[in-house]
């Protein structure tokens, strides 16, 4: 069966991230979802860990950084998304990153978030994808922004890039957005809990490879 554009808006939005396009919602595999869960009032698919590559479970590893603690640091080359704690350590995150020619690089801060936010495709993304609606509303399980949503600014600018979950948990690992981080949505759960507004943010070409070689990473429940 030839599918038109038509049927791919309708079959779901799984391809676009809050910049992102890849593929459609229901060419997604089904193991990567196992079941529901809740949060604040809204069901939603539970991802399939026992079907995720292990390496990009949350999980805290060793890490060496000039940076503060607190803040989040972004290796986009090996899709890492770090969270520097205490005592040389930080919590890594398997996310998802821009495809060529939609990569950027610097330092933001996380100035707002949101949980459940609606998702209003840029007008640069419309202008490549007509087919898309003016908005789509915060809880529909064809959001591509997932459970939540952390804005990055940089001097009080919006950059127009954002953390935020998934529709596509295969994705994860892979250069598949517009720009935007995106996570598995129980990852972005657990950032959003954990980054204050204020958060400093440094996206980076790739930092694994300078980093140290470390085999007792923890997962993080």
């Amino acid at each position: 069966m030839v599918l038109t554009r038509r049927d791919t808006l309708l079959g779901g939005l799984a391809l676009l991230g809050a910049s992102a396009v890849q593929k459609p919602a229901f060419a997604a595999a089904a193991s990567y979802f196992n079941g529901t869960a809740v949060d604040n009032g809204v069901t939603y698919k539970a991802t399939n860990f026992a079907k995720i590559d292990p390496k990009w479970h949350r999980q805290v590893v060793k890490y060496f950084s000039t940076e503060p603690i607190g803040t989040v640091v972004v290796d986009t080359r090996h899709h890492f998304l770090y969270l520097i704690m205490e005592n040389k350590t930080a919590i890594r995150y398997g996310v998802g990153v821009g495809k060529e020619g939609f990569k950027w690089y610097g330092r933001a801060t996380i100035d707002s978030k949101t949980l459940w936010p609606k998702w209003t495709p840029p007008p640069e993304m419309r202008k490549r994808h007509p087919e898309l609606p003016e908005f789509v509303e915060g809880g529909s399980s064809k959001n591509p922004l997932g459970p939540r949503a952390m804005y990055l600014l940089r001097d009080g600018v919006d950059t127009g890039y954002r953390f935020h979950g998934t529709l596509d948990p295969g994705s994860i690992g892979k250069d598949a957005s517009s720009g935007c981080i995106r996570m598995f949505n129980e990852d972005a759960i657990d950032l959003y809990q954990r980054c204050p507004i204020g958060t400093a943010v440094q996206v980076l070409p790739h930092i694994a490879d300078q980093a140290p070689q470390v085999s007792n990473a923890t997962q993080v429940e």
